[in-house]
């Protein structure tokens, strides 16, 4: 089960998504399906056919995204949250070998399409959870079980 929330930030992307669908992506696709649908046998119609399962497929989008909205639970930034892991927070972190790596903590809807962005469902992000600077997480996982200390937080004010 995922957590549903978003970061003020993922909530203006997903809305974004939402409205270039909406606006301009599926009226585009509808008029490309009118057109091939206008030219006869639908049944060896390779643009019907292409378009009208683009068109599915922005639509089945478009409720995923509607659903998830009006869902979802913004949480913006408060000032108690500083020096601590708390949703939304930036994180740099090192592990036992001396690899560091930085990521914001968000929601699932928020992780794809970004290198530097975990979950908040994670066993990572659960591990950080409520823990400081200079504090040590043990990240338990199916595979194995490595430790991460956290080297700095910080918070995009929004």
């Amino acid at each position: 089960m995922r957590t549903p929330l978003l970061t003020s930030n993922g909530l203006i992307q997903l809305n974004a998504e939402l409205d270039h669908l909406w606006r301009t992506e599926r009226p585009a696709v509808t008029k490309k399906v009118t057109w091939a649908a206008s030219l006869g046998d639908r049944s060896e119609n390779a643009d019907y056919q292409y378009n009208k399962k683009r068109l599915r497929e922005i639509d089945r989008r478009v409720r995923y995204l509607r659903k998830t909205l009006e869902n979802s639970t913004v949480v913006a930034y408060s000032p108690q949250q500083e020096g601590r892991v708390f949703f939304g927070a930036w994180v740099k972190v090192e592990d036992e070998n001396g690899a560091v790596k930085s990521f914001q903590i968000v929601g699932y809807d928020e992780i794809f399409g970004k290198k530097d962005a975990i979950s908040i469902d994670s066993p990572m992000a659960r591990a950080l959870l409520k823990k400081e600077e200079g504090d040590c997480a043990v990240v338990k996982t199916p595979v194995s079980t490595s430790q991460w200390k956290i080297l700095k937080i910080w918070y995009t004010k929004t």
